[in-house]
């Protein structure tokens, strides 16, 4: 197993294809039943609620690109730190911190958590 993949998931394609922006390649990585949650926002459960919730937040910046500084896992757990550095429409871009915590089950994401301050993107 590589380093990007852990417990059947590839975590270098998955941040791939969130900066690719692919919705349907992003989904192939979670669970049909799998709970999503942003920062703060409520969670929201399955395919289609976590495809309406990440479609809606792709339109909102231009484009992004993460950066995975660490990697920690155990058993079914991963714990992803980095950066995400965030192009808006307007083509100024701001670098943020995130932490995202996933627990894995037969090889599909099936709860995954975001922890970032997202304000800093939408601040005038």
């Amino acid at each position: 197993m590589s380093d990007s993949e852990t417990v059947g998931v590839n975590f270098e394609k998955l941040f791939a294809s969130i900066d690719a922006m692919d919705t349907e390649s992003f989904l192939s990585y979670i669970d049909r039943d799998a709970t999503f949650r942003f920062g703060s926002t409520p969670p929201v459960k399955g395919h289609a609620a976590i495809r309406a919730a990440v479609e809606s937040f792709f339109a909102s910046y231009a484009k992004l690109r993460h950066v995975v500084k660490r990697q920690i896992a155990d058993n079914n757990a991963v714990v992803c730190e980095g950066e995400v550095t965030y192009t808006r429409h307007d083509g100024s871009r701001i670098t943020l911190p995130f932490v995202n915590v996933f627990e894995l089950d037969d090889g599909l994401i099936s709860l995954y958590r975001i922890y970032i301050d997202i304000g800093p993107l939408y601040a005038t």
